[in-house]
């Protein structure tokens, strides 16, 4: 009997015919650890699973990847269905992935934790970018479905607790895939127009896949862009979203969030009512205050006798008037006893003095005093002044004062 021979094409095509009719290869469920994982621009998700003694090759195209609810990633341990078949071209085969779950805990508490993480990093979650709640809020703009239970209560408590304010509801879905989109753009449009002073967001309770439109990302970003403060309101107490990481408030139920929006009528009122008696209280005691000034004014002097200001501040202007002159008397009399004085000792060194004892005084023309023979020359005129008058005369005979 004659072998037959075959080429490389037909030996891959004949085990590729052989594996896709093996039904046990067709449905399969792997455990292993991813590695080697690559994203394409295509959307085709490449990797290969592993465990201690051997790997396989998968590829989940883009169809089955857009189910993914979480970022796949090395040494992740997961769970993958699909069926087993070779790839002619290359005569390899490998595992074609149509789901992929993490092991030991859900894709959803994965895909939570990865984005939690993202928005972390890229700082969603500051503290410093949240802002502060309006103290009496205008107007309210709730972003939730109109059919829940959720909205009633919110309208109910927001009603009852500061009837003042304008309730604005935008009516989305919260929950599906049509959800975050429309949730997000409600808040979007709120920002736009400016429809309200703060935003509610959120639903009522209910499993981590009914609550899951509040862990996406869209949601969680046009919550971090809004202009409006933005509380979120998901779930009961214990449930926690992205969402409310994100938000300025995080209110445990959506009834909390109502309360947290706005003050509550019955308390201001309180408040208003402790205000009044305090203002009357201090307007009283003011009162009081001021009628007690007016009798004390009441029973000064001048209120009595208007004359007797005017005569006191008369006999106060007289007794400056007197310490004043007798201040610039006694002042006048220092004065000329210095200027007796200061005459006296002028005086006493007044040329005159000396002439008058019979000293003589000559001059030039010019006025100049001489004081030796040798400013003089013959022929020269000199004013002598004595005492009592002088004398005009000509120099005959000059000499030094040798």
């Amino acid at each position: 009997m004659e072998q037959h021979i075959f080429n490389v094409t037909e030996v891959n095509e004949l085990v590729k015919l052989l594996l896709d009719h093996e039904p046990l290869l067709q449905n399969i469920c792997v455990r292993g650890e991813i590695s080697n994982y690559k994203l394409y621009p295509s959307g085709h998700h490449y990797f290969s699973l592993k465990d201690e003694q051997g790997a396989i090759r998968c590829v989940m195209f883009k169809g089955q990847a857009y189910q993914l609810r979480f970022r796949p990633e090395n040494g992740m341990k997961v769970l993958v269905t699909g069926r087993i078949s070779v790839f002619p071209r290359d005569g390899a085969y490998q595992l074609y992935c149509n789901t992929m779950t993490p092991e030991g805990v859900g894709d959803l508490a994965v895909a939570f934790e990865q984005l939690k993480e993202k928005l972390h990093r890229e700082g969603l979650f500051d503290p410093t970018h949240k802002k502060p709640l309006p103290e009496f809020p205008e107007r309210i703009a709730i972003v939730t479905s109109s059919a829940g239970a959720a909205v009633h209560d919110m309208i109910r408590i927001l009603r009852r607790r500061y009837p003042l304010a304008k309730v604005i509801l935008l009516p989305v879905r919260v929950q599906g895939v049509e959800a975050p989109p429309e949730i997000a753009g409600a808040i979007r449009y709120a920002n736009r127009w400016n429809i309200g002073d703060v935003i509610i967001t959120g639903r009522g309770g209910g499993s981590m896949e009914d609550l899951w439109a509040f862990n996406d990302e869209r949601v969680a970003r046009a919550i971090y862009e809004s202009e409006i403060p933005v509380i979120s309101a998901v779930g009961h107490e214990p449930d926690v979203t992205i969402s409310d990481f994100v938000a300025d408030a995080r209110a445990s139920t959506p009834s909390n969030a109502a309360e947290i929006a706005v003050p509550d009528q019955v308390e201001l009122l309180r408040m208003l009512g402790s205000s009044r008696i305090r203002l009357e209280q201090s307007e009283t005691a003011q009162l009081a205050k001021l009628r007690d000034r007016l009798m004390e004014l009441s029973s000064k002097r001048v209120m009595k006798d208007q004359t007797a200001y005017i005569q006191d501040q008369r006999m106060n202007l007289l007794h400056l008037q007197q310490r004043l002159g007798d201040l610039a008397n006694m002042k006048l009399s220092r004065k000329k006893q210095q200027f007796t004085a200061m005459a006296a000792a002028l005086d006493a060194m007044s040329p005159l003095k000396v002439l008058g004892r019979g000293y003589a005084m000559a001059c030039d023309e010019s006025g100049h005093v001489l004081k030796s023979g040798k400013q003089v020359h013959n022929g020269q005129k000199v004013n002598v002044r004595l005492g009592e008058g002088g004398f005009e005369a000509t120099v005959d005979h000059p000499y030094g004062g040798e």
